[in-house]
């Protein structure tokens, strides 16, 4: 198929709605972050229990009906059964929250206004203002969030570089990171943080990544591949204890998680020496920070925990040119990280040398055009999708040949880009990702609008 003839078909994906539902109680019924409320046609549903999420749904309402009843029907048909969650008191540690941004101030506000509305009992804001080029960030943490947020700047353009900053002035003892376009789901920081109380061997958490909306055809396309979702199902992986299944363990680490939604305890992160700075956007690796930092962890022994409970809502690249960029990216970002991990833990290189010819298989896996799955009609007026955007083994639109050549290619240049990335940082400083030995930058008043806050 033609490029054109694919961005044509693309072009024809309409818009879902996105909504929450819950099931207990009366069964309330809310559309998703900065969405409208729900009417007729296809809606992306969130489905909770007590409070907590257990599935998604892909519904059709018809004109003239009315969303909850038709939602409640399908949504208790999937997702029904099953003992009530409760959301109770968890045992926490303090956190500091990191967002690194970039001339970003009108999604950041958004991202902030939810990260102070967390039910967390202890934790800070990190705003990591990473190479501006206007004081918009600055003056929007100034303005609105004064005393609540701390605000530091890295003139060093990178996103690991600029996470490392945040490492290094981090007061909790778990480090969390967050992009500054999600909307956090109130508990999100409370279900992220929970699992380091009780599992003194874990390193790394990682959450739920929803779409916060699904209006372009870029956007519905990517959820429909599966987006950032990583399931419903809580999962441990500990590297004396392989998961059954996964031959390629640790190197496919996107199924670990995510970026936008990670947390490390700060001891650990620190231990291994943070993000590569060659890798991440705003370098030429394009990527992989996240995935560098998940396989670090694990190589050092310590355990890394998913669990969907810790929700943050996701804006999605909008238009074609987004994706084109996205895949090259993400390919890139794949062999980037692969190729850090290895210069920097040459000790791994047998283990990625076993594995590697069926990494090979799995990388032509994770690169093909894909077509669609299709649907089944659903009774009571409604329709359930099988191919569920969110679901990773399903899929409503086939993916493009012209993105999965992109992302091959991407994957062919990884390693080149991450090599120039590096050469780029020579006799750059970047400080230490650990506690300074003496006054950071904000406690001496440099780069900050607002004076120390021992505690929330």
């Amino acid at each position: 198929m033609r490029v054109q003839e694919e961005i044509d078909r693309f072009l024809g994906i309409g818009a879902v709605q996105t909504a929450e539902l819950e099931l207990d109680g009366t069964g309330s019924l809310r559309p998703g972050p900065g969405s409208p409320p729900v009417s007729h046609g296809e809606v992306f549903v969130l489905v909770r229990r007590g409070g907590r999420p257990v599935g998604t749904l892909l519904g059709r309402v018809p004109e003239g009906a009315d969303p909850k009843a038709v939602l409640l029907t399908l949504a208790a048909r999937e997702h029904g059964g099953g003992p009530v969650a409760s959301v109770s008191a968890l045992t926490v540690p303090s956190v500091t929250v990191v967002v690194a941004t970039r001339e970003r101030s009108g999604q950041l506000a958004h991202a902030l206004d939810s990260l102070l509305a967390q039910d967390h009992p202890d934790f800070e804001i990190v705003v990591v203002d990473n190479a501006p080029v206007t004081d918009a960030t600055r003056d929007l943490v100034a303005r609105k969030y004064a005393e609540r947020v701390r605000y530091v700047t890295e003139p060093v353009p990178g996103l690991a570089v600029a996470h490392n900053r945040g490492v290094a002035v981090a007061r909790g003892e778990v480090i969390a990171f967050t992009d500054d376009d999600v909307v956090a789901d109130p508990r999100w920081l409370t279900e992220l943080t929970a699992p380091f109380a009780t599992d003194p061997g874990l390193g790394c958490a990682t959450g739920l990544i929803l779409p916060a909306r699904l209006r372009t055809p870029a956007q519905v396309l990517l959820e429909s591949h599966g987006g950032f979702a990583k399931g419903f199902t809580a999962r441990t992986y500990d590297p004396y204890d392989p998961p059954a299944g996964e031959p390629l363990f640790p190197f496919t680490a996107g199924r670990f998680g995510s970026g936008a939604n990670m947390a490390f305890r700060t001891a650990v992160l620190r231990e291994v020496g943070g993000f590569d700075p060659a890798t991440g956007a705003g370098t030429r690796a394009r990527g992989g920070d996240d995935l560098y930092g998940f396989v670090r962890v694990l190589a050092q022994g310590h355990r890394l925990h998913y669990t969907p409970r810790a929700l943050v809502w996701h804006h999605h690249r909008e238009t074609w040119r987004d994706l084109e960029t996205q895949a090259f990216g993400y390919g890139a970002g794949l062999t980037a990280y692969l190729t850090a991990v290895l210069v920097n833990r040459p000790a791994l290189l047998p283990a990625f040398l076993a594995r590697l010819p069926r990494g090979a298989v799995y990388a032509r896996s994770l690169t093909a055009s894909r077509e669609a799955d299709g649907g089944t009609a659903g009774t009571d007026g409604g329709t359930a999708g099988t191919g569920v955007p969110g679901g990773h083994d399903s899929r409503t639109h086939a993916w493009p040949r012209r993105l999965s050549r992109l992302q091959r290619r991407g994957m062919l240049y990884g390693p080149v880009g991450y090599l120039r990335a590096r050469r780029a940082l020579r006799g750059v400083p970047l400080g230490t990702v650990g506690p300074a030995d003496g006054p950071s930058a904000d406690e001496r008043g440099e780069g900050s609008v607002a004076p120390r806050e021992e505690s929330r």
